[in-house]
């Protein structure tokens, strides 16, 4: 894809991504540059650029990155967020993958900072939603009990990007509908923005009770 091609990504595509993330802002899920948000976009990915305000952005602060490697496409003046590698191992392994959300929603944070989920050698634990009737919203084959992996939070962006493939290559699609990261926050994915926002609430929620609940298991 060359730069004429960055003309064929609707505007309005753009925008939907602008606004998913100064929505999740609104809700606090998304303070200041945190958090990220993409789609799918013919054979490359349309994603939230780096260091930008979250409640502010606009149609001109999302990026179209090679879904291979994750590069701007020419003729794209801004870098991707930190996070594309987490967002293109979605995308390479689940293709109905439409789009993908990560915030730092505060419940999902809290809960994946419990230091039971930091175990020396072991890179990715689970946090376990029993008989919850909420957990419908996923859309998992089995809502009576749900197992969300927590990753490790390794300072390489591209490690966490390496681990999550690794599990979705052994995870189908139908039992994943989302990821936490030891203090950092919520990945979820969809088939379209909706879809993925709607599993980010789920999964936030379902924090929310686990710790009100004093409930949490982990394996």
């Amino acid at each position: 894809m060359n730069s004429a091609d960055l003309e064929t990504v609707p505007a309005t595509l753009r925008e939907r991504v602008a606004h998913m993330c100064r929505q999740l802002y609104g809700r606090g899920w998304m303070e200041g540059t945190s958090g990220n948000v993409s789609v799918r976009s013919g054979e490359a990915v349309l994603i939230s650029a780096s260091g930008c305000a979250k409640g502010t952005l606009d149609h001109r602060d999302t990026v179209l990155v090679d879904a291979g490697n994750g590069r701007p496409l020419t003729g794209e003046t801004r870098r991707p967020s930190a996070e594309t590698a987490i967002h293109l191992a979605f995308y390479s392994e689940y293709p109905d993958c439409g789009a993908v959300v990560h915030a730092h929603a505060p419940y999902s944070t809290a809960l994946a900072s419990l230091p039971l989920f930091r175990r020396a050698g072991k890179d990715v634990a689970h946090v376990e939603f029993a008989d919850m009737e909420l957990a419908k919203g996923l859309g998992v084959d089995d809502p009576s009990r749900v197992r969300v992996p927590v990753f490790a939070n390794w300072p390489e962006v591209s490690r966490i990007a390496a681990d999550v493939g690794v599990y979705l290559r052994a995870n189908p699609p139908s039992t994943m509908a989302g990821l936490l990261i030891d203090r950092h926050g919520v990945t979820t994915w969809g088939r379209d923005l909706d879809h993925a926002r709607n599993r980010l609430e789920c999964v936030e929620a379902l924090c929310h009770l686990s710790l009100l609940m004093n409930g949490t298991t982990t394996t």
